[in-house]
């Protein structure tokens, strides 16, 4: 009954024991973003897509945070498909040279198995741009398969800092009758994400600055405090 919680549980033990590293260079990057107005830009496609809208606008989180959407990778617009088009080499170009990505930013890639196209070239197309890009990825995951790029490259090899998420080739949790099943890359990263996120506010606290934090929507006050959050950063973050 608790397999699939204890299996998470293991998992984010050894996240946080060996990434401590990255966990904190990262840190140390957005903090730095966040204190010099600069924006933190996500990614990912498929389920990924799911991470950069958790940290998005989000009550007790920063302001300074945009994900890159594009429709055509998200599930509702064809499962199957969004899968097809991340496999694309090329595509990545006809949405992220208009990106407002600039010196000083920091720009988050998740994809756990590394492999596909889209995912590598935003990271690469990012960094060109003169952010600091880090891969929330699993080298393990994508050195078990073949790269899909055309120069066969991975998300790790392309990034400026990989933070590992270990998640194994499949993203299965656990096994039975050689069944392979439950993911662990959305829960993973949610943490992972959020652990970092919060490590940053502390960071920019104890700098003494106060940081750009919404406020949740249902509590006194939230509307006036959040608007003024809305104001500062709506001209690079459009999807507020």
């Amino acid at each position: 009954m608790n397999s699939y919680f204890e299996a998470v549980q293991d998992l984010l033990s050894t996240v946080v024991e060996q990434e401590k590293l990255s966990i904190k260079e990262s840190v140390e990057h957005i903090s730095k973003a966040v204190m010099s107005d600069g924006i933190i830009h996500l990614f990912g496609s498929g389920h990924s897509h799911i991470l950069t809208e958790e940290v998005f606008y989000r009550s007790g989180g920063l302001a300074a945070i945009r994900p890159i959407f594009v429709e055509n990778l998200m599930l509702f617009k064809g499962a199957s498909r969004s899968s097809q088009l991340e496999r694309q080499n090329g595509l990545s170009e006809k949405f992220m040279n208009d990106e407002d990505i600039r010196p000083g930013d920091v720009c988050i890639v998740i994809s756990s198995s590394g492999v596909n196209p889209v995912p590598i070239d935003v990271a690469t197309i990012a960094k060109e741009k003169g952010a600091f890009v880090i891969g929330l990825t699993s080298p393990e995951y994508a050195n078990s398969c073949s790269s899909r790029h055309k120069q066969k490259l991975y998300l790790h090899d392309v990034v400026d800092l990989v933070i590992d998420n270990h998640i194994s080739k499949g993203d299965t949790l656990l096994k039975s009758n050689s069944i392979s099943f439950g993911s662990g890359s959305t829960v993973i990263g949610a943490v992972l994400l959020n652990m970092i996120f919060t490590q940053v506010i502390e960071t920019i606290i104890k700098s003494g600055v106060t940081p750009p934090v919404f406020l949740s929507g249902n509590i006194e006050g939230a509307d006036e405090h959040n608007q003024k959050l809305i104001a500062k950063y709506k001209t690079r973050i459009p999807q507020l």
